[in-house]
């Protein structure tokens, strides 16, 4: 019974650690709001050797974020960068009245340049850590 116990605490601590939340706040943006990542999600894509990032937008006046999918707050995305190429592919998005839908279909999307300051603030910030993340 103590092992079982012992177990099932093990399993809800594990647990709520994969879930938690490690948001790093990478630009400011317009009007009061600031884009962060969260470098808990991040991951290296073993297909294709992108880093998948979840990214969310903050506005501490409205008591927005950043935050993940399925939270009264949490608007954001998930995108795949090519850290060398300078390049993304969008693999979907969120917001309270919209939950999180991954495009299955993702790797065989065509890039989009990254362009713009949030995208090149973002691939600075996480481009340096591509080799320090786990490969999924």
């Amino acid at each position: 019974m103590r092992r079982a116990l012992a177990l099932a605490t093990a399993l809800t601590l594990i647990a709520g650690a994969a879930s938690a939340e490690a948001w790093t706040k990478y630009v400011d943006g317009a009007n009061g709001t600031a884009w962060s990542y969260d470098g808990d999600y991040s991951y290296k894509d073993k297909a294709t050797g992108r880093l998948v990032i979840m990214q969310a937008i903050s506005k501490p006046e409205a008591k927005l974020g950043p935050s993940a999918p399925g939270k009264p707050d949490g608007v954001g995305s998930i995108v795949a960068l090519d850290c060398a190429k300078k390049n993304l592919i969008m693999l979907g998005s969120y917001k309270p009245s919209a939950p999180l839908a991954i495009n299955e279909a993702w790797r065989s999307e065509t890039p989009k340049k990254a362009e713009g300051a949030d995208n090149a603030a973002l691939m600075a910030a996480v481009c340096p850590h591509i080799d320090h993340v786990p490969v999924k």
